[in-house]
C-alpha cells in the first residue's frame, strides 16, 4: 500500500543541476560559491552520490533559475515556457500594436478551439 510518501531520485535530481549548470556555462566551483556550499558536495550532488537538504536545493534552484518541482519531482521545467514567452514577447516588439493585436487575436482564435484540430 502506498503511504504517500515520494522517494526522490538523487541520480536524475544530479543529472538536472549538472544539464542546467552546464547549459549556463557554469562551474562546479561558480555554482557552489554562488549557493554557500564546497565544489565537492555539488560534485557528490550531481552524480547522485549525496542527498541534499531543502535549503542546499532551494539555494541551487534559485541560482540555476529552476522549479524545485521540476528539480525534485520531474515535473515539467517552467523554465523553457518562460523562454519560449519571451521569445515570442521578444518578436512582438519589432511589430505595431494593431499586428500584436492580430496575433493575439489569433492566439486566442487557437486557443479556443485546439481540441478541434
Amino acid at each position: 500500500m502506498n503511504d504517500g510518501r515520494i522517494t526522490p531520485d538523487y541520480n536524475s535530481i544530479g543529472d538536472k543541476i549538472r544539464s542546467r549548470r552546464a547549459k549556463l556555462g557554469m562551474s562546479q566551483e561558480q555554482l557552489a560559491d554562488l549557493c554557500g556550499i564546497s565544489p565537492s558536495y555539488i560534485g557528490h550532488i550531481e552524480r547522485g552520490s549525496r542527498q541534499l537538504s531543502l535549503n542546499t536545493a532551494i539555494s541551487i534552484s534559485t541560482v540555476l533559475e529552476i522549479s524545485l518541482d521540476y528539480l525534485l519531482l520531474d515535473a515539467k521545467d517552467q523554465n523553457s515556457d518562460a523562454n519560449v514567452l519571451q521569445s515570442i514577447s521578444a518578436e512582438l516588439k519589432n511589430h505595431s500594436p494593431q499586428q500584436v493585436d492580430k496575433f493575439l487575436s489569433t492566439i486566442k482564435i487557437l486557443a479556443e478551439n485546439i481540441d478541434k484540430m
